[in-house]
């Protein structure tokens, strides 16, 4: 990964390599196609009912020798941060120190509903959970009791220390924590306009105010991607992508102040949203869509196929190729 911070240096390019909908052995082979286009970081998130994002990435480390494997977003309600950070300087050790560690809030419906484990105070417990991580990578203990996170724990065995985390946060004052205690920010479905305008002047504020600069500190945005000849069928399904994650709370109030708030209301997502929030479509549009991520600020842009670009190996090849070339 590479950290810009506005200084003018390349922006890295990653891809999320998902793998609930294709066998893991398919995975594990497209982990090996990005390594060998020259990509600088594979990714892969954690669903309720998924494979554990662990293992898989595991899988993904013994099959690669130079990516970045990064760990985005792993939910912090499904697991506790000492056992987080066992499997992350476990998975760390295993990979010869490439892992990057993302963490997020996730959902009530999925944390509260499906999980049954009941919210704290979003920024509290983020802050609780993380400094607990951040104690247990780099001192191989913990002790801390808190509102909504407690541990009193230790880890023996060898750990690399400084260990790079990463939040998911959308929204001002989560940003400002990832400002103070990450290493940088993860952004999900944020058009670039919004990274430029809502998300870059709150991290560089919030940094500036500690003393600290940009330099080193990620902003990485995963962006939605699929090359397709026949794109019609992929726009119209990202439509409905967009339209469920409008349902969730996090995500409705950063696409209204992104100004998609009429759309989000009627449910109908024209042309020029579905080009801002997504490459899905030929390849001059995710170029140039990649291009825009790096102009607003971004030091990482993570492309994830979608669509039949997920569901196609051919089709996944394709996309990472244009990528590739960007």
């Amino acid at each position: 990964m590479t950290a810009a911070g506005g200084g003018g240096a390349r922006a890295a390019i990653g891809v999320a390599v998902e793998a609930e909908a294709i066998p893991l052995a398919e995975a594990v082979e497209r982990a090996r196609v990005v390594e060998a286009l020259g990509f600088d970081s594979v990714w892969l998130g954690q669903q309720i009912g998924e494979r554990d994002a662990a293992v898989v990435l595991a899988a993904y480390a013994t099959a690669t020798s130079r990516v970045d494997l990064a760990a985005g977003i792993l939910p912090i309600y499904a697991r506790h941060p000492s056992d987080l950070a066992q499997m992350a300087a476990t998975l760390d050790e295993l990979s010869g120190g490439r892992l990057v560690l993302g963490l997020g809030l996730g959902h009530q419906l999925t944390v509260e509903w499906m999980l049954g484990v009941p919210m704290g105070r979003p920024v509290t417990a983020m802050r609780e959970y993380l400094t607990i991580v951040r104690a247990m990578l780099a001192e191989g203990k913990a002790s801390l009791s808190g509102e909504r996170f407690s541990a009193h724990t230790s880890y023996g065995p060898p750990r690399r220390g400084r260990l790079r985390i990463m939040l998911g946060a959308l929204r001002p004052r989560m940003l400002r924590l990832a400002a103070e205690l990450a290493d940088g920010v993860v952004l999900w479905l944020c058009a670039p306009s919004y990274v430029r305008d809502q998300v870059m002047p709150v991290l560089s504020s919030a940094r500036a105010e500690l003393g600290l600069g940009m330099d080193g500190f990620e902003v990485v945005s995963i962006v939605p991607v699929c090359v397709s000849p026949d794109p019609r069928e992929d726009r119209d399904r990202f439509r409905r992508t967009i339209a469920s994650f409008g349902r969730l709370p996090y995500y409705r109030r950063m696409l209204e102040a992104s100004g998609f708030g009429g759309q989000l209301a009627s449910g109908e997502f024209d042309d020029e949203t579905i080009d801002q929030l997504g490459g899905v479509g030929d390849a001059e549009h995710a170029a140039g869509l990649f291009a825009a991520y790096r102009e607003a600020g971004c030091t990482l842009v993570v492309g994830i196929p979608v669509h039949s670009a997920q569901l196609d190996h051919e089709r996944f090849v394709r996309t990472m190729e244009v990528l590739a070339r960007g």
